[in-house]
């Protein structure tokens, strides 16, 4: 237990043998208290080479998308008593040495959900094709209008909250549009619209080489997935 705190790491994953390996075995265990690894659908070996290293694997059967392994994941943590989540990359491009600045302002200044930023002092990206960096960039400036509060990385999915966040009713993860990359702008700007402590912290974010895949992400519905959220929750069609 970190700060008397229960962790749990989850990293939701879709064919990154070779990558996902990296992440369980990089994960301090002293910190964390269990490795989860939701399997959305892999056809690769992903599953079994994570178990080998120790983590539980969830599988959802099929390929339904980022948002459900994430929001599987939650449930998981909710139903075995854990206090603070942590979302990491399946695909070893976040540094999970960095855990420790995602949940210490959780235990030990009373946040609720803390944002990794690859673009606040002290951050870090490695390459990145222009148009990539653009969206990153652009992106926060659109959330941070909406949401009211100015955040430096609004894509970032390296971040830590405390379960207790879903006792919240008007934080409803369950809906299917959130099914896609939907589910991670819409926790972050519920919980700033609702008044919860948050805060950003510098983390890296390093992509791996195209030659091991790159990104999941298609550059034209992938981005769709993650603005939609600010014109539906912003101009109110969606709570």
């Amino acid at each position: 237990m970190f700060d008397g705190k229960r962790i749990i790491c989850i990293a939701p994953c879709y064919n990154e043998f070779h990558k996902i390996d990296k992440v369980v075995s990089r994960i301090d265990t002293s910190v964390v208290d269990e490795i989860l690894i939701v399997d959305d659908g892999s056809d690769d070996s992903s599953p079994e080479t994570a178990r080998a290293l120790g983590a539980t694997i969830i599988p959802l059967g099929k390929t339904l998308g980022v948002g459900c392994a994430i929001r599987k994941g939650i449930e998981y943590s909710l139903a075995n008593s854990f206090d603070i989540i942590v979302i990491i990359a399946g695909n070893n491009k976040d540094n999970p040495e960095e855990i420790v600045r995602l949940i210490s302002p959780i235990t030990r200044e009373g946040y609720d959900f803390v944002q990794g930023s690859r673009f606040k002092k002290g951050g870090y990206y490695g390459k990145m094709p222009l148009y990539r960096i653009f969206a990153t960039k652009a992106h926060p400036i659109l959330f941070s209008l909406v949401s009211g509060k100015w955040v430096t990385d609004s894509t970032n999915g390296f971040r830590a909250f405390r379960t207790s966040l879903f006792q919240d009713k008007r934080i409803n993860l369950w809906q299917e549009w959130l099914d896609q990359y939907e589910l991670e702008p819409y926790l972050y700007y519920k919980v700033i619209k609702l008044g919860y402590r948050t805060k950003e912290v510098p983390v890296t974010k390093i992509y791996p080489p195209k030659a091991l895949g790159y990104t999941k992400m298609q550059p034209i519905t992938g981005w769709w997935s993650i603005l939609r959220p600010l014109f539906l929750l912003g101009l109110g069609f969606r709570q």
